[in-house]
């Protein structure tokens, strides 16, 4: 399966008045994602990744005993990352379905304790990766964070939410204040209905 760069499911200036700029997506989705297609194709090519699905290529190419991933893994998690990224973010105002809800607030005790957690996982990764709730292999909800491109699909988790917390996702707009964007994430940015169908 060749890698091909999704459109963005919404114009590069629509979430603009939320805090994420047209600059910052023209970078991110145009520039950074697409690198990682043109990549990732080039790496699989010829390999017996080449026609695999790009699910099937982050889990066998994944090193649990690596301290940095190989190339074919870290273009095909990053393209993969980031086309639920975009689907994770929506403009206009997304209101949380009951049942999110009600799980996150069996999970963490609040809603407020959730964003807590979450946001102090972004910003405690240390240098470029993610935070991520996920649904774990108990059916348990957890947030937890990942260097450089890992993803959950590593350990048999199910993204719920991710978060790019790579300076490129956020530093136009928030300059070296990473704490401040994701907050802003969580308030303004999250399409709640798309975190609430992966469940």
């Amino acid at each position: 399966m060749a890698f091909e760069l999704p459109d963005l499911p919404y114009a590069h200036d629509a979430l603009a008045d939320l805090g994420m700029s047209k600059e910052t997506l023209e970078y991110h989705h145009d520039i950074h994602h697409k690198a990682y297609v043109d990549n990732g194709n080039k790496a699989i090519a010829g390999t017996e990744w080449e026609g695999k699905s790009v699910e099937e290529i982050i889990k066998g190419t994944y090193d649990a005993s690596a301290v940095a991933q190989n190339g074919i893994f870290n273009n095909a998690s990053q393209f993969w990352n980031h086309n639920q990224f975009w689907e994770m973010m929506a403009p206009g105002e997304s209101k949380m379905p009951g049942e999110l809800e009600k799980a996150l607030t069996e999970a963490f005790g609040s809603v407020d304790k959730f964003k807590e957690d979450f946001a102090a996982a972004g910003a405690g990764q240390f240098g470029s990766g993610w935070a991520w709730l996920v649904k774990d292999t108990d059916g348990s909800l957890k947030v937890t964070k990942t260097e450089n491109g890992v993803n959950p699909l590593c350990f048999g988790q199910t993204a719920l939410l991710g978060c790019d917390v790579w300076e490129h996702s956020y530093y136009i707009d928030f300059r070296n204040k990473r704490p401040a964007y994701l907050s802003n994430f969580l308030d303004k940015l999250v399409n709640w209905e798309n975190v609430a169908s992966r469940m």
